[in-house]
């Protein structure tokens, strides 16, 4: 019988230790490690939702649910490292020689909630009461100063998102943002907005490996998305180095390095496979040549300055979007991002694209430059 209380007493030491090394890296360690306690519950939880977020439904029925996704799966991680911790005390107090498993669970409870309604007795109770009442405290610390951090990295994030829009649309699109800048007179003087996109994908590839639940807070906006706007600046950025007849923009080539280094690090922590060094051809991307034609024609029918060579630069566009092709629309999927060109519209094989049915998309204001980049390169027909 002593060797069976051992036993059951180190069992319930190993269970907490986990849930403690769970709890650190989930919301201390500041890098991106992957818990496998929290992996389990937001898959889990991932899994209740789709029953409700069906394909089938629309996409505004669809966004309502899955905005409650994030929140609730962290109460339940929080709930689920509770129960854990008091699990595991039950089997130490039960060792130390509680007569039942009932009142073992009593002590445990009542210590980790510091009721102190039961006394364990003895020396080895009391002092493994104070344990689980100074863990139960510092598991609440840690979840009150947790959310603060995940909303400030949130509100950062979508400061910049929203402030897209301006220049390009809704949903954004890259050719579109070429498009604004053309019609702005702006094409020369881009440094400042490439610069500030540089610092926003270091941002996001920080906050959103060491809080992964941060990638699927979904913005205030539902046609609005992290996935998509980061996309339409990479594609923007690509475009400029690639299509546009201007003096070479070096920050803009930074721009994009900065985002796909970002976005296969937050691809990596999901565990999502992607090629490391890629090459055009011998690496396809989702954008077919056709839809590179028809962006490159409504660019020069707007008056956007071209390059004279159009392989060439179909050729230079594909080698930098081949860098954030795969993750990109791989994280559009599992965000269940809103619909936008060359990002969410399309599936990869091992990643099926978002279903949108329904969806219409909002209103733009009745303007000249409104009215000039109301059409959506490669968008699916009504």
């Amino acid at each position: 019988m002593i060797a069976v209380r051992v036993l059951v007493f180190v069992v319930g030491a190993l269970l907490v230790i986990a849930t403690v090394a769970s709890a650190v890296r989930t919301v201390i360690l500041p890098r991106g490690v992957p818990a496998r306690i929290a992996r389990v519950v937001f898959v889990a939880m991932r899994a209740l939702f789709r029953l409700r977020a069906r394909p089938s439904s629309t996409y505004e029925r669809r966004d309502r649910i899955m905005a409650l996704y994030a929140p609730l799966s962290l109460l339940a991680l929080l709930l689920t490292w509770v129960v854990l911790a008091m699990a595991g005390f039950t089997l130490m107090f039960w060792a130390l020689g509680a007569r039942t498993w009932a009142s073992a669970f009593e002590v445990s409870g009542s210590s980790l909630l510091t009721l102190g309604f039961v006394n364990p007795g003895g020396i080895a109770g009391h002092a493994l009461a104070f344990v689980e009442a100074g863990l139960g405290l510092v598991l609440l610390a840690m979840m009150i100063t947790y959310l603060p951090s995940i909303y400030q990295g949130f509100s950062r994030r979508e400061a910049l998102v929203t402030a897209l829009e301006v220049r390009a649309g809704s949903p954004p699109s890259g050719v579109r943002l070429v498009e604004f800048f053309h019609v702005m007179e702006y094409l020369d003087r881009l440094t400042e907005f490439w610069a500030q996109w540089e610092n926003w994908f270091a941002d996001v590839e920080e906050t959103h490996t060491s809080f992964g639940s941060l990638a699927f807070f979904r913005s205030p906006q539902p046609e609005h998305s992290w996935v998509t706007a980061a996309g339409a600046v990479l594609d923007g950025a690509s475009l400029m180095t690639s299509v546009v007849d201007t003096d070479r923009q070096a920050q803009a080539e930074f721009t994009i390095r900065a985002g796909y280094l970002s976005l296969r690090r937050i691809a990596t922590f999901f565990d999502i496979p992607f090629e490391p060094d890629p090459h055009f051809p011998d690496h396809p991307i989702t954008i077919a040549r056709a839809e590179f034609d028809e962006a490159w024609v409504r660019l020069e029918a707007s008056g956007v300055p071209m390059k004279p060579d159009r392989e060439r630069a179909w050729q230079d566009f594909a080698g930098w979007r081949v860098n954030y092709d795969t993750v990109l629309v791989a994280l559009a999927t599992l965000t269940m991002a809103p619909y936008a060109p060359w990002s969410s519209d399309r599936g990869l094989r091992d990643w099926r694209p978002p279903v949108i049915v329904g969806w219409r998309r909002p209103r733009r204001a009745n303007d000249a430059i409104g009215r000039m980049l109301d059409r959506e390169p490669g968008a699916p027909s009504a």
